[in-house]
């Protein structure tokens, strides 16, 4: 196996074995995979809580005895995740006395576990990672075959594309709508890999991006002399995904004298270049893309209605990013980890914390899924150094709409904040941090370790060591 096999995996292990933990998480990082221990089911949760697991390993012997309670709360969360149990080689005929798949354990493992056919199993039940990314992998069919072009775990996005296979081996016209950054050409490109045309040429071109007296040229080429600077023949979009896809990016915002035109394409399977006589066939499936209310459009006589109905074959809708909450943080820290990856910091990477967890999930991200990128790859980039949680104070001023945020409920505003004058040792920041924070919360402790992201056990061992 290749050293960087498991990279994008994460691994919980579960054991009072100290030794155990030591030699399977040294072992298993070596291969890339971003590895959890844990000598208690209680620190066990609170880590499957704040971070996606993709695989926990449980000893069956721990002695608080919560393991079979612990399969329950990790498959609630985690319903893609995998559950392996460890047992002692001589544990006896466990194979009869449970039920795995009852309980929702995958398999049970022997002690001792070696590292390198473990990391091979994996690697088997998670075939290609997503580079960059921690426990991306899910096991869902639909989600494997298209996790290369769009992630997700929501139950709204999986049934807005449940159909997507059964689309993209169609040869039909598509028409997928849905609010500005929702992904739109994520998914054309999907349809495209998916589809019998995944060898062909897959071509975009944005409608509304492209002046009105340009775009006809853009989509069926001209010949040479068809204009003044026309120097030689060119072929359009059209042409140059013969074989493949086309997708019409923003097709609400095309010309209504250039719909004709591309309604007789269409139909036709031929075109005719700027300025050209002679007929061109093409064969090429056309998939369309707009954030606008087509048939609102075609009532308002902005758009064709023979055109509508020929794009409309089949048909997408992809939900905006805040009728699905359970992909934010799921996005958010993709996006991050890949930011820093980008921006070449080692491991292990700030973490978001549960506040600000709680902040972006309550936030409405009118720019949906390409607003919330931005955003983290902001917050990445500006992170100052040596900080291991990602706050509410390193997201919020990098948000558009950052005066409207609730400070009861999202972890304050720019405007409350604290001056630290520069030379301050750090030891003295963290104390005059956790002051303010207290001060801000009417010294409730609970929201004050809240919101600094830290455990309220912590935060009261600080408290009691700074009036000692």
């Amino acid at each position: 196996m290749n050293i960087s096999d498991l990279k994008g995996l994460s691994l919980l292990f579960v054991s009072e074995d100290a030794l155990f933990l030591n030699e399977i998480g040294e072992g298993l990082e070596n291969f890339g995979a971003s590895v959890f221990t844990s000598n208690s089911i209680d620190e066990a949760e609170k880590i499957v809580s704040f971070n996606l697991i993709n695989t926990v390993i449980v000893d069956l012997n721990l002695a608080d005895g919560k393991c079979f309670d612990f399969i329950d709360f990790y498959k609630s969360g985690h319903p893609e995740g995998l559950f392996y149990l460890v047992i002692e080689h001589d544990y006896g005929s466990i194979e009869t006395n449970l039920d795995l798949e009852k309980i929702g354990v995958e398999d049970y493992l022997k002690k001792p576990l070696d590292p390198v056919k473990f990391a091979q199993m994996i690697k088997m039940k998670f075939p290609d990672p997503y580079s960059g990314s921690t426990a991306l992998a899910v096991m869902d069919p639909l989600v494997t075959k298209i996790r290369p072009y769009f992630q997700f775990r929501s139950p709204a996005m999986r049934i807005a594309l449940d159909n997507l296979p059964k689309i993209a081996a169609s040869n039909e016209a598509v028409l997928i709508t849905g609010e500005t950054g929702t992904g739109k050409e994520i998914i054309s490109r999907a349809i495209h890999v998916l589809s019998p045309r995944a060898n062909g040429p897959f071509v975009a071109l944005n409608c509304g991006a492209i002046p009105e007296g340009l775009i006809e040229g853009e989509l069926f080429g001209h010949e040479k002399g068809a204009f003044t600077g026309a120097h030689k023949m060119r072929k359009g979009k059209f042409e140059t995904a013969d074989g493949g896809t086309l997708l019409l990016d923003e097709i609400g915002d095309m010309p209504l004298n250039l719909q004709v035109r591309l309604l007789r394409v269409l139909e036709e399977g031929v075109l005719y270049r700027v300025g050209g006589e002679d007929p061109v066939p093409v064969n090429v499936r056309v998939i369309s893309a707009t954030r606008r209310d087509l048939y609102r459009s075609v009532k308002e006589g902005l758009f064709r209605d023979d055109l509508y109905y020929r794009l409309n074959i089949l048909r997408l809708k992809l939900p905006p990013l805040r009728e699905r909450t359970e992909d934010i943080s799921f996005l958010a820290r993709h996006f991050l980890e890949r930011a820093f990856s980008e921006l070449g910091m080692p491991h292990p990477y700030p973490r978001l914390s549960p506040a600000t967890i709680d902040l972006i999930e309550s936030l409405a991200w009118k720019g949906n899924v390409r607003e919330l990128r931005n955003v983290i790859t902001r917050v990445a980039t500006f992170l100052p150094d040596r900080v291991n949680q990602v706050l509410p104070i390193h997201i919020i001023p990098h948000l558009e709409d950052r005066e409207k945020i609730d400070p009861g409920n999202n972890g304050g505003n720019n405007t409350n904040g604290l001056f630290i004058p520069i030379g301050t040792p750090m030891a003295r920041v963290h104390d005059m941090l956790i002051d303010a924070t207290l001060e801000y919360t009417g010294g409730n402790r609970t929201k004050a370790a809240k919101l600094l992201g830290i455990g309220l056990r912590t935060l009261r061992r600080k408290v009691n060591k700074e009036t000692n």
